[in-house]
């Protein structure tokens, strides 16, 4: 980690067109961050491509679901994770920097670029997996792990890292199967995402937009912790809990920005989601939970994620 690498990276952003420099913010979030180490050796390589096998098919059986995968898992160090997501960032606060929005109107481009990297960063030392979607990614849709946070986690947690390399697999082919589940789902997203940005950058809030987001990605968090916990080949509950006290015993600087990035609420939504859906299932089965993909139509709403017998009502 070269720190002032980054500061120089951050400094050298001018106020020249556009509100971030976004090659800046690249190369303060790698600057400021330890790639870690991405030896693998040939078991390592084995499993990874073994736990994805098993979770496609096991959470095929479960679920119902037919899908497809990325015809590889990429496995990436920190260094790499920023390298693909800094599209991304730029794809969402590209939109404010071109609506000129009030929502990136800190006094200069300098500080603009320094939060991000700052977020992109602290993201990129603790993301496990990923699985992005086709219209979330140009040239096809992706599934990868950050194999250094991954052995990290697996040593802090005190637990088997082949076990928790094959939980976090079926977290994110679990994502896969509701994307290809649901083809309208990722326009769905980004068209409610565009609509929330698109009244920001005029000042106000879109709270229709936003609660149908919300709720929109509390479903897609609950329903992959509802069937990557009943298609997994092994025990659950100690993984979570262990992971969830790691988490509670962070820093008050980590848990800052824990809040400050929305990890907290999505964390939330893990709750409610995998609740609404653990209810859904125990009365219909795992297969009727799958319905809400059918249609946007069938997403449920805030008052049904609270009460998952009001969506079944309406399901029938």
């Amino acid at each position: 980690m070269n720190v002032l690498k980054s500061v120089r990276a951050v400094s050298g952003a001018t106020d020249a067109a556009g509100k971030v420099d976004w090659r800046a913010v690249a190369e303060a979030a790698k600057a400021s961050t330890d790639p870690g180490d991405l030896s693998l050796n040939d078991a390592d390589r084995a499993g990874y491509a073994a736990d994805i096998r098993a979770a496609r098919n096991r959470i095929r059986a479960a679920s119902g679901l037919d899908f497809d995968l990325p015809e590889k898992i990429e496995v990436h160090d920190r260094h790499h994770w920023i390298d693909a997501n800094v599209a991304t960032f730029r794809r969402v606060f590209g939109q404010f920097d071109a609506a000129g929005s009030p929502a990136l109107t800190a006094p200069s481009r300098v500080v603009n670029t320094a939060a991000l990297a700052v977020g992109l960063g602290f993201l990129a030392r603790h993301v496990l997996g990923q699985y992005d979607p086709r219209p979330f990614r140009d040239g096809g849709h992706a599934l990868y792990v950050v194999h250094p946070n991954l052995v990290r986690a697996a040593e802090s947690l005190g637990v088997n890292r082949d076990r928790f390399r094959r939980w976090i697999a079926f977290h994110e082919v679990a994502h896969a199967a509701e994307f290809a589940a649901a083809p309208w789902l990722a326009d769905y997203v980004e068209s409610r995402i565009e609509r929330s940005v698109e009244a920001l950058s005029d000042g106000r809030m879109d709270r229709t937009a936003f609660a149908e987001l919300d709720a929109t990605m509390t479903a897609v968090e609950g329903y992959a912790e509802l069937v990557m916990d009943r298609a997994f080949d092994g025990e659950t509950e100690d993984l979570r809990a262990r992971l969830d006290n790691r988490r509670n015993a962070s820093g008050p600087v980590t848990r800052l920005l824990r809040r400050a990035l929305g990890l907290g609420v999505k964390r939330e939504q893990y709750e409610r989601g995998g609740a609404f859906f653990t209810a859904v299932a125990d009365a219909r089965g795992l297969r009727a939970a799958g319905r809400v993909w059918d249609q946007p139509e069938n997403l449920p709403t805030e008052d049904e994620l609270d009460n998952p017998s009001r969506w079944l009502a309406r399901m029938s």
